[in-house]
């Protein structure tokens, strides 16, 4: 397996699991793609992608926190 598909595969993985998380995993995939694609509208940067980067951010400290982790970073 090349570098590049590596990187690739382990990109989808840790999409997956915030799927996962956002507790959409039993959700329609058209369902799923549709929202996607409406997420995809949105300005980076905008206030409306500023929200909802916040309230992500939010969600994952609470996840490590929970779990007793201090981990902040997600990139």
């Amino acid at each position: 397996m090349t570098a590049e598909r590596k990187r690739e595969a382990r990109e989808k993985f840790l999409i997956g699991g915030i799927v996962v998380r956002a507790g959409l995993s039993k959700a329609d995939r058209a369902f799923l793609f549709g929202g996607l694609l409406e997420l995809a509208r949105i300005v980076p940067g905008s206030l409306e992608h500023q929200r909802l980067r916040d309230l992500g951010e939010e969600a994952f400290r609470a996840a490590f926190l929970d779990a007793g982790q201090e981990r902040t970073e997600w990139h």
